[in-house]
Formats: C-alpha cells, sequence, structure tokens
C-alpha cells in the first residue's frame, strides 16, 4: 500500500527458499530477492559486500559536487511477491496440507501474490490517501447523509469478492482445509488492502453466524450474497455492538430498543456509536425487545440479535440517520460512523434474550481475522525492515552488516514466527469443528486460544511495528514512506475485537464454563507435541524449557485455586500471556522438529523458549495476585489526585 515518493509495490525477481545457517543472517535470506539495481546478498557475517554494494560506499565516499545530482542517499525498500517470499509459510502448508490440496493451494497462493503486488496494494494505497467523506446534505438541503468511498475502495469490494476471501471457507472446497485456505489468503490480503479487512472480517462473521442458525429461509438470500464470488452480487456487513454507555460491557450498555410490528418485523430506535465500515449492505446488531406492557429486560439475558438491511429497495437508507463519521487515529480508509437507528425495518433472528450467544460465532471470527492481520502487519514490517537493511549504509557499512542490527530484527522475526504458527493452529481447528471432524477436546482448546491468540498478537504487533519503524531511523516517521500507516493502523489490533484485559477475562471464563476441562486438554496437548519433538538432539533445551514451564503453570493453578476469584483476575493477563507463550512455544518446537527442518527453524524455537515462559509464575511468587496488592494499585494510580483528597 506503499505509492507517493516511494512505490514500495514495485516487483522483484523471483525468491529463493531459506538456506540453512545461523538465525541472524536468515531473517532475510528465506527469500533473496535481488533488488532492480541488482544489489547482491551476502551469505556470511563478514563476507565481502558485493559489487553494488561497493559501489554504494564508494559513491558515499567520493566528494558531494562530483555525485550524480539525481542519486537517492537512500533507496526504498523493494518486496516481491508475498506468497513466494514467505518461507514459513510455504513450509508450514507443504506440512500439513494433503499433496492433491496443496498443489492447487500453492499454484492459487503464488497468483494471488502476483496480483497484491501489481494490483491490489496501489488500490490499497489509494484507499488511504481518499479516505470517505460524509456528505450530509445535497446541493438543495435535504439530508442524504451519504457516505462517499473511493473508486479504489469499491474496487476492493469487487476483489474480494472474485478471490472468494469470504466464498473459499464456506464452499468447502478441500473439506477441513478450506478455512485454513481462506485465512492464507487473508493474511496475504490483509497488510495492502487499505483497510478493507475489517468489512471482511464482520462478512465473514455474518455468514458463520446464519449459517449456526442452519441459514432459515428468510436468511438464504443473504447468506448467499455475504458468500458469493459475483462482484455485482457480493455484500458485505456491519456488526452494530458497541454504544454510548459502553463497548465491550454490552449486557450493561446497550440501550438500543426493538418493537414489533403486525407483520412479524421489528422496529429498532437507539444510537450505535461505533459501527465500522458503516457503508456495508447488511448489518447484524442486539436490540432488547419492548414488550406489550412498554418494558425491557435488562442484563444480557434481555438481548437479543437481529438482521437488517442498511437502505430499502428504493436505496434510501433504512431509518437510519448518520451523526458524523470518527476521526480515528489509524484505519481512516474505513467509514467508521455514529449512527441513529430511527425505526429501522430489522429482523429477529435469534431466540429472544439469546443475542449474546448467538453473536458469538461472529465474535470468534472477527478474532480470528483479528490474529490475521496482527501477524500480517508484523510480517510486512519485518520484510520492508530486512530489505532496508540491504542498502542502507551507517559507519561505513550495509545496516545488515551490523550485528545488533541484525539481532533486533531476528527477534522481531521469532515473534512472528510465534504468532504465525498460533494463527495456523486456530485456523486448522476451525476447519475441523466446520467440517464435524473435531473431537470435544479440539472443540475445547479452539475456545481457549482465541482469545488467548488475539490479546496476545495484538500486543506483539504494535510492539514490532514501534520496533520496526525504528529500524529506519528517521525515515521511518515519515508519513509518505507509508510506515506509519502500517502503525497507526497496527494499534488498533489490541482495541478491536475485546481489549487485553477483557479478552483475559473470557480466557477465565472459559476455564469455569468448561470446569477446567480445558486445561487439562490444553496440558495433554502440549505434552504429546513435546513427546514427538523430544527426539531431536538440538532442541531438547528447548523442550526442557517448556516442560518447566508446565510445571510453573500447573503449579500456579494449584496455588490459585486455593486463593479465590480475585487472585485469578489479578493474574488473568499474566495468566493468558503465560498459555499464549506456552503453546506459540511448542508449536514452534513441534514445527522445527520436521525431518525436514531447517536451522533456522530450529533457533526460532530456542530463541522463544530462552525468553520468560510463564509470567504468571514470577507474579505470584512475588505475591503479585494478593489483596493487599490490589489495593496498593490503587494507590499507586491515584496518589496525589483529588479523588484522594491530595493536594501536589
Amino acid at each position: 500500500m506503499f505509492t507517493c515518493c516511494l512505490p514500495w509495490w514495485r516487483s522483484s525477481a523471483t525468491c529463493k527458499p531459506w538456506q540453512s545457517g545461523r538465525f541472524l543472517l536468515r531473517v532475510w535470506e528465506r527469500c533473496q530477492p535481488p533488488s532492480r539495481k541488482g544489489i547482491n546478498t551476502t551469505t556470511g557475517l563478514g563476507q565481502q559486500v558485493g559489487a553494488q554494494e561497493k559501489q554504494v560506499l564508494e559513491d558515499l565516499e567520493m566528494p558531494l559536487a562530483k555525485r550524480e545530482t539525481e542519486t537517492l542517499f537512500q533507496e526504498q525498500p523493494e518486496t516481491g511477491n508475498q506468497y513466494l517470499e514467505d518461507a514459513l509459510l510455504q513450509s508450514y502448508l507443504k506440512t500439513h496440507l494433503p499433496p492433491e490440496v496443496l498443489k492447487e493451494v500453492n499454484q492459487d497462493l503464488e497468483r494471488f501474490g502476483n496480483r497484491l503486488l501489481t494490483k491490489i496494494k496501489p488500490l490499497g494505497w489509494e484507499c488511504e490517501l481518499n479516505p470517505p467523506v460524509f456528505r450530509q446534505y445535497d446541493a438543495w438541503g435535504r439530508r442524504v447523509d451519504q457516505i462517499v468511498t473511493c473508486s479504489a475502495w469499491r474496487r476492493m469490494k469487487e476483489i474480494s469478492a472474485e478471490e472468494g476471501l469470504v466464498a473459499e471457507a464456506y464452499e468447502r472446497r478441500y473439506s477441513n482445509w478450506s478455512r485454513l485456505h481462506q485465512a492464507v489468503k487473508l493474511y496475504l490480503f490483509s497488510s495492502c488492502s487499505g483497510g478493507f479487512s475489517c468489512p471482511l472480517a464482520m462478512t465473514d462473521g455474518a455468514a458463520k453466524v446464519i449459517e449456526s442458525l442452519g441459514i432459515p429461509g428468510s436468511l438464504k438470500n443473504a447468506f448467499d450474497h455475504l458468500t458469493s464470488r459475483d462482484p455485482k452480487k457480493f455484500w458485505t456487513s456491519g456488526q452494530w455492538m458497541t454504544e454510548r454507555r459502553g463497548g465491550s460491557d454490552v449486557a450493561n450498555g446497550t440501550e438500543t430498543v426493538a418493537r414489533k410490528q403486525p407483520d412479524g418485523t421489528y422496529r429498532l430506535y437507539g444510537f450505535k456509536w461505533f459501527t465500522s465500515a458503516a457503508d456495508s449492505d447488511v448489518t447484524l446488531t442486539l436490540a432488547r425487545i419492548v414488550d406489550a406492557e412498554g418494558h425491557v429486560k435488562e442484563g444480557s439475558s434481555g438481548l437479543s440479535l437481529f438482521f437488517l438491511k442498511v437502505r430499502d429497495e428504493e436505496g434510501k437508507l433504512n431509518g437510519i440517520q448518520v451523526q458524523r463519521l470518527k476521526d480515528k487515529l489509524g484505519t481512516r480508509q474505513m467509514a467508521t460512523a455514529e449512527l441513529w437507528l430511527d425505526g429501522a425495518k430489522a429482523e429477529l433472528i435469534s431466540a429472544e434474550g439469546r443475542g449474546v450467544a448467538s453473536i458469538s460465532n461472529m465474535l470468534n471470527i472477527t478474532r480470528i481475522h483479528n490474529v490475521a492481520g496482527a501477524v500480517a502487519s508484523m510480517r510486512r514490517m519485518i520484510s520492508l525492515s530486512r530489505e532496508y537493511a540491504r542498502k542502507r549504509v551507517a559507519f561505513g557499512k550495509l545496516l545488515k552488516d551490523h550485528p545488533l542490527h541484525m539481532q533486533t530484527i531476528a527477534r522481531m522475526e521469532v515473534q512472528t514466527r510465534g504468532a504465525f504458527l498460533l494463527l495456523m493452529e486456530i485456523v486448522r481447528l476451525l476447519g475441523l469443528v466446520e467440517t464435524n471432524m473435531a473431537s470435544e477436546q479440539d472443540q475445547l482448546l479452539l475456545r481457549l486460544l482465541i482469545p488467548v491468540a488475539k490479546l496476545y498478537t495484538g500486543k506483539q504487533a504494535s510492539a514490532v511495528a514501534v520496533e520496526a519503524m525504528e529500524s529506519f531511523g528517521g525515515q521511518g516517521y515519515m508519513e509518505d514512506t507509508g510506515l506509519p500507516v502500517i502503525l497507526r493502523d497496527t494499534l488498533v489490533l489490541s482495541i478491536w475485537e475485546g481489549t487485553t484485559n477483557i479478552l483475559s477475562l473470557d480466557v477465565l471464563r472459559s476455564l469455569s464454563k468448561s470446569q477446567g476441562q480445558v486445561m487439562a486438554v490444553f496440558f495433554s496437548t502440549v505434552q504429546k507435541k513435546l513427546e514427538l519433538a523430544s527426539s531431536t538432539a538440538k532442541l531438547e533445551p528447548a523442550v526442557k524449557q517448556m516442560r518447566d514451564a508446565i510445571s510453573s503453570l500447573a503449579r500456579f493453578m494449584q496455588a490459585a485455586g486455593s486463593k479465590g476469584a480475585l487472585t485469578m483476575e489479578l493474574a488473568a493477563r499474566d495468566f493468558s500471556y503465560s498459555l499464549a507463550r506456552i503453546y506459540a512455544g511448542t508449536l514452534l518446537i513441534e514445527h522445527a522438529a520436521r525431518p525436514d527442518a531447517s536451522s533456522t527453524d530450529i533457533s526460532a524455537a530456542r530463541r522463544w523458549c530462552n525468553e520468560e515462559l510463564c509470567p504468571v509464575a514470577t507474579g505470584l511468587e512475588n505475591s503479585s495476585y494478593e489483596a493487599e496488592e490490589a489495593l496498593m494499585d490503587s494507590t499507586l494510580v491515584y496518589e496525589g489526585s483529588p479523588a484522594c483528597g491530595s493536594r501536589l
């Protein structure tokens, strides 16, 4: 999605797979695309730079007056086909997909990678340069409430249909692997989608809800539109949940009411404070049904789920008024609006009072999309960072020849690998569930891993984006490089679909609802994967560290069980981080235990396991989750504030 002064979508030469070798250099040697000017890559630390790299150094030593006036002091990073440059993705698919499926999927992804490079990335940047505009009145004073989007945004919708970015998951051409195929395409699409990944997430979620309801006759037409490959028929969906009194707290924050009409439909009245992709065709939303006496039931049990079209048959808004568009830090390419529902015609699609339960399927899907977006932004930033390091000269040599710089990028690479494997594990399990091939253990594990992966990768992505931006120096802070766009759009990923604390509490709910069974499944799954990898000698240290972490987690569970609910709430975030680090580390070990695993795979697993794997155990040892500490937390936050009656 980069153009302006630096058109970073330009094609590069065909990439080669990673070679074995020291991990610090293999951050980019998994793909070795020479730039258009032919700068060679090094194959070992200390090896002489190529002829073109020498020329760069000689140019810098030349007196300023003798240099070509048009010579740039810095060259922009150039990346090629995202799929061909992603060796980890290719190795994962080769390991897991059946051969006949792999052949077709590989061809599709290579073709899609070329389309992303040549067609879609420029459109993504156009979406950034031409954000939506709200036109409330026409020239004659009539209220029209029109959200005007650019042609590139509308073309993104057509491309999404053509590529089956939603349809792929529901056609099930590859049985349980269809969901994984879709997720990989979304992962590749995300970083150059110009923000269109968001409406796709909600569209996928809406289709999932309708499918989970058995695709009732009244919703068959909508389902067909949401999962269509025909650009002329394809619909996108919104997800209107957030209201003025609350975001994640829909039980207490939802004020919208639904009044039943004689024909069995409902009219909705209320104010939606935050509606992403407000230009969508349809939406799902929550509301409280007004009974015959004019009363509504409070709490989550009073919420029901409704389906509505945004516009009527004449193209007019369906009892909806657009208050304004939100002025956001990022995701500016997408229209996010405040909406008044003033008699919007809607259809009740859940049982009365079962709205939260019914929309949970949508939340699971959108959270998985959030994980895909997080991993995609990490991968994009690292790809650009490593390419920049090939060309940027500092202190007499290229950045890639500075060991500390290499170490920094390598650490980001390890984080990205763990996040990627978490994403693949979740969509693999989801594919099994959707094709009725999942065991009870698979279903429990999926329920746990979705919030764990969402909360952890959201934090990872923000950290990696900031670190990667720093690797460009001051150039990373320049708007026309496109790097600030990636950073801004990444920061929302820890907020969308539930903040870190909200999802940490959801992790605890999964434990209580399963009466502890989910943790038994977690422990047994991790142990089985480690057992299979234990025969690989180079992974023995990592396997031992992981087993030690599991033991620490088990001790925490035992100790916390006797301390009460407050302890678990205070520990919720560290507990969720521990689950993420242990499971991602286990997946890295599993991937590194393959017969054809590279030294890079092994190094990544070992490096992950060298970090703290079970922070919740450390917190318990430090008495961080005691009631006294909770009181001190409040004191630390509010000391000296008016609320404490103190003066500075």
